[in-house]
């Protein structure tokens, strides 16, 4: 039985609490040792690049930016859509540490496999 949880995160930095929300709970699954990956779709791609999550910040919530560098190290991933990349001009070279563009196949593929998702509106 696959035990991956993917959490959608469709926000960016025009939202922090949004955004922030989804990466908050993937890192207490990472912590708790469930494999945990965090999808950012739509305008939430942008916290995958080089500085993206800096300066994203919410109120009585953990700076986006270190919260990211924590769930990485807590052996999260962090996929960017690549059909809401591209548009956005965001390529491999532009992402931080720890993100990877993926495409609608590996995403269908995980959720086929048994992955549960976790929607963040």
């Amino acid at each position: 039985m696959n035990e991956k949880l993917i959490f959608t995160c469709t926000w960016g930095r025009e939202d922090p609490e949004r955004a922030t929300l989804p990466f908050v709970a993937a890192n207490i699954a990472a912590t708790a040792g469930q494999e945990a990956i965090v999808l950012c779709t739509i305008e939430a791609v942008r916290l995958g690049c080089k500085g993206g999550s800096e300066g994203v910040e919410a109120t009585g919530l953990p700076k986006l930016h270190d919260l990211m560098t924590e769930f990485i190290a807590n052996q999260g991933k962090v996929w960017l859509r690549g059909a809401c990349a591209k548009p956005r001009g965001i390529t491999p070279e532009q992402l931080a540490d720890g993100v990877t563009i993926v495409g609608a196949a590996k995403i269908v593929e995980e959720i086929v496999a048994g992955s549960k998702t976790v929607a963040f509106a």
